[in-house]
């Protein structure tokens, strides 16, 4: 399998742990694992920095000067990408949707450190305009700005988790079940494509943080088919499924079962999950567990996609 052109920002392969008191603690069940692209070294980690890998090549093979992108005042997404503009020598536009905080905490702070210029709007229903509108003003002034889509959930970028899936098979890994926090969808579209690719049956679960399983699920089939086209192999219908019932009250709000996950994760592991995205991962799976969902004699993965800076926020 040749893949497009990357620049090297992990050293892989990342840790691939088992947890074994955190399975006691809910009561047995399958053999739990956890993949931790959470303590990849580069910019505070997380699954971002693998598609960043890719989505980076193209944009400095294109000339570019600018890297500009979307997210939150919390993003990890926004501080992954400030983080490999800092690194390539490129400057970083960040379209944050929110308040300008009186002071800068978690990513916002390490996005004033990376030296990005942060934009801020009052929703996420103003990224567009705003993201055209930044890029317009960017190319006028002279410069070369590269889109980088939020979560860098692109087809190119997707792969990074097509190859991740290579780096699990050679650590020896393969599991029944992969759970992950969903968003973007990048993530499980590489994970899907990769599973396929390599033969395995695995069942990739996605923990929608925010949107709809319907909607979420449609962007997964898209972006699965782009990196069909990309690599020119077929993947035919992709086998996946999304679930939209653990975000609770909204994005970025804990819930009663998020903040057990994190609870039981940092007291039987010392591993830490944030309540936007992984915490409620990880409860979905233990929810599971212990409703019997899964049976003894599998191998489940949860694959933590970082996260954790937000807890400072």
């Amino acid at each position: 399998m040749k893949l497009p052109p990357s620049i090297e920002l992990l050293r892989a392969p990342t840790a691939l742990d088992e947890m074994p008191r955190l399975r006691e603690a809910i009561g047995g069940g399958p053999r739990l694992f956890v993949k931790r692209d959470d303590v990849i070294p580069f910019g505070f980690g997380g699954n971002k920095v693998r598609k960043l890998q890719f989505v980076a090549a193209e944009a400095v093979a294109r000339g570019a000067d600018t890297l500009v992108t979307v997210g939150g005042i919390q993003s990890n997404h926004a501080r992954a990408t400030a983080a490999v503009a800092a690194r390539l020598g490129l400057r970083c536009v960040i379209i944050a949707n929110g308040t300008k905080p009186s002071r800068a905490t978690a990513n916002a702070l390490l996005d004033e450190l990376l030296g990005a210029v942060v934009e801020y709007i009052p929703s996420r229903a103003e990224r567009d305009g705003a993201s055209k509108a930044a890029l317009d003003r960017l190319s006028r002034e002279g410069r070369r700005p590269y889109w980088v889509p939020l979560g860098a959930s692109t087809p190119l970028g997707a792969l990074g988790f097509v190859q991740a899936i290579s780096e699990m098979v050679e650590q020896g890994m393969r599991p029944d079940v992969i759970v992950h926090a969903a968003s973007s969808c990048g993530t499980q579209a590489g994970l899907v494509a990769g599973c396929a690719l390599h033969g395995l049956p695995t069942e990739v679960i996605g923990v929608s943080a925010d949107d709809p399983a319907s909607a979420l699920s449609a962007r997964v089939r898209d972006i699965v088919a782009g990196i069909g086209e990309i690599l020119g192999t077929p993947l035919g219908e992709p086998r996946f499924t999304v679930t939209d019932a653990y975000v609770g009250d909204g994005y970025g709000i804990p819930t009663e079962v998020s903040r057990e996950a994190q609870r039981l994760a940092a007291h039987s592991e010392a591993i830490f999950v944030d309540n936007t995205y992984t915490a409620k991962a990880l409860g979905a799976l233990i929810q599971w567990v212990r409703e019997g969902r899964f049976n003894a004699g599998q191998t489940v993965l949860f694959w933590h996609t970082g996260g954790q800076v937000g807890l400072f926020a």
